[in-house]
């Protein structure tokens, strides 16, 4: 996957260990997503997210993207190709600085990912925590519509959503 096309207006690379400080402060901006989604963020637990996979994916399969507008990183991206299955690329997390919040930044990151996921993937697919209306809502208007499936951590349940992608 050629990362680098993914937006036009931010520089897409992956985050690197040496990118835990402005992960973490990308993610500090924003404390409604951890009261829904404990814990709060540490180096430590991003460190673990950098490497988290679901069951039968390889780190080839994962790109935790970071969007930089200069030296600034604006908004992350966990993106799983192909899972759970060929047809399905899977966003693990997706965070925009909450400076950015309300300015269209956020749905046009996303749409800029459709256009160029739908050359290979017929859905997209991700879950987000039941309690989090913010976060149920985004994606809703970004075309997503829950599956009917969830799950249970001991902390919070995820709602998964799909979304259909239209092939170019």
């Amino acid at each position: 996957m050629n990362i680098y096309s993914l937006s036009g207006k931010y520089q897409v690379r992956r985050i690197e260990e040496t990118d835990l400080p402005a992960l973490l402060q990308l993610c500090q901006s924003n404390p409604l997503f951890y009261e829904h989604c404990p814990p709060k963020p540490t180096q430590e637990t991003l460190m673990g997210d950098l490497q988290a996979l679901p069951p039968r994916k390889t780190m080839q399969d994962k790109y935790y993207l970071g969007f930089w507008n200069g030296d600034r990183l604006i908004a992350a991206l966990d993106l799983i190709l192909r899972f759970p299955n060929d047809e399905t690329a899977f966003i693990g997390f997706f965070m925009l600085h909450k400076r950015l919040q309300g300015t269209g930044t956020a749905s046009a990151i996303i749409q800029d990912l459709f256009a160029h996921l739908r050359t290979e993937f017929r859905f997209v697919r991700l879950g987000y925590v039941q309690t989090n209306e913010q976060s149920r809502n985004f994606w809703r208007k970004q075309g997503f519509e829950e599956n009917g499936a969830v799950s249970e951590t001991e902390s919070y349940t995820i709602v998964y959503m799909n979304k259909a992608l239209q092939i170019d």
